[in-house]
């Protein structure tokens, strides 16, 4: 994969439509070859491999396919080797991973991975709660049920409320719930000062969206989270919080044992 990425980033035509994405993202092709000196077959093949390097991630909304950049191959390089090396000698790929997970203009947060496991193993792991508390602090209490509603249990606190429910089922294939309320007693616990509770709290409810398809011998798990308004603090904190969440899922399913029910 990290072969992938170094020949994708290599290719100045492609990097351009990386800096048009990172400026605003979820744009068709139409939009891009609008920006670009080219022909639309071209920019396509370019998208092809970009999508290929999982440095750009496609999410259909009605008719139009959105194309959104995709900081998750850039952070794992960027981490592998700033560890290994002296940092000035990568600051390139620092640098690219700042600009990659800049704030998305479209307001939707989409991320992609590739963990090494089967549908059904990943599909455990995002909806049982012997699984969700090892990697996430978090347990979800549903029947998993379209309109069932959903307790978040985090530590010795329960969150609940009007809304608050699951959205879509389809097992082993895609996963869609509303994001839950931003309660007092959730604030205390996660440590939100009164400012930043004050504003998340009057929020709506967003919408969270897990697609997995099989790839080989892993699973391209994308990450949606829609519905958040202009300025929003909460987009703002889940920019930082689903990359290391997405990391420690696939170091948990990649390394450990299934755990006891």
């Amino acid at each position: 994969m990290e072969d992938d990425v170094f020949r994708a980033l290599a290719d100045p035509s492609r990097r351009r439509l990386l800096d048009l994405l990172n400026a605003r993202n979820g744009q068709t092709l139409r939009e891009l070859c609008a920006e670009l000196d080219m022909a639309r077959q071209s920019v396509s093949k370019h998208l092809a491999v970009l999508e290929s390097a999982n440095l750009v991630t496609t999410v259909w909304r009605g008719r139009e396919k959105l194309h959104h950049l995709n900081a998750e191959p850039i952070n794992a390089i960027a981490d592998r080797w700033i560890h290994q090396y002296d940092r000035r000698r990568v600051q390139l790929f620092a640098d690219l991973k700042t600009a990659l997970e800049a704030e998305d203009m479209s307001n939707d947060f989409v991320y992609t991975t590739y963990i090494r496991t089967t549908p059904e193993r990943l599909w455990q792991a995002l909806t049982d709660p012997a699984f969700t508390r090892q990697y996430w602090g978090v347990q979800l209490e549903t029947d998993w049920k379209p309109g069932s509603e959903m307790v978040w249990h985090q530590g010795d606190v329960a969150i609940s409320g009007p809304g608050q429910v699951v959205l879509e089922h389809t097992p082993y294939t895609r996963l869609s719930y509303a994001w839950h309320h931003i309660t007092p007693e959730f604030a205390k616990e996660v440590g939100l000062d009164q400012e930043t509770y004050d504003r998340t709290s009057r929020e709506p409810l967003s919408t969270a969206t897990f697609e997995l398809e099989p790839v080989d011998d892993q699973v391209k798990l994308t990450v949606i989270h829609s519905g958040f308004e202009p300025g929003s603090t909460l987009r703002t904190m889940i920019q930082d919080g689903w990359p290391q969440l997405l990391a420690d899922l696939k170091s948990l399913l990649e390394t450990a044992p299934a755990p006891a029910p």
